[in-house]
C-alpha cells in the first residue's frame, strides 16, 4: 500500500495510484464512472480544505502511480496550484508510458508524453 498512515483521502489516492483507465465522466453506453474517476471528483472536491495535505500525496502519485494515476494527480496539482501542475506536467512530459483512455463509449491511447505536451500547450 502506497499510504503509510489514515488520513484526508487516502482510500481515494489508493483508486488513483492504481487506475488502469483515464476517463473524467461516464463510460460506456450507461455511463457508469469507473472507480477512478470516482476518486478523481472525490479529491478534486476536497482539494479546498485538504489541499495542504493532499499536495504532498499527489506528488507522491507522479512517482509512484500508474500512468493514469500519474495524470489524475497532474491534473488535481494544476488545481491546487497552476504552477505546480506546470511542473508535474513537464516531468509528464518526458515519460512515454502508454496511457488508456475513455471518452463516453470510445477507447484510446495516449503517451504520458502526448498527454502532458497537449496540457502543457492548452
Amino acid at each position: 500500500m502506497l499510504w503509510k498512515r489514515k488520513g484526508a483521502f487516502d482510500d481515494e489516492l489508493s483508486q488513483l495510484a492504481a487506475a488502469d483507465t483515464l476517463a473524467f465522466g461516464g463510460v460506456g453506453f450507461a455511463g457508469t464512472l469507473t472507480p477512478a474517476t470516482k476518486a478523481y471528483f472525490a479529491v478534486g472536491e476536497g482539494l479546498h480544505r485538504h489541499g495542504a495535505e493532499l499536495r504532498p500525496k499527489l506528488e507522491a502519485l507522479l512517482d509512484h502511480a500508474t500512468p493514469a494515476g500519474r495524470v489524475y494527480a497532474a491534473e488535481l496539482l494544476t488545481r491546487i496550484d497552476p504552477a505546480a501542475g506546470r511542473a508535474a506536467w513537464q516531468r509528464l512530459a518526458g515519460q512515454d508510458a502508454a496511457v488508456s483512455t475513455f471518452t463516453g463509449c470510445m477507447m484510446g491511447s495516449t503517451t504520458l508524453a502526448q498527454y502532458a505536451q497537449d496540457r502543457l500547450n492548452s
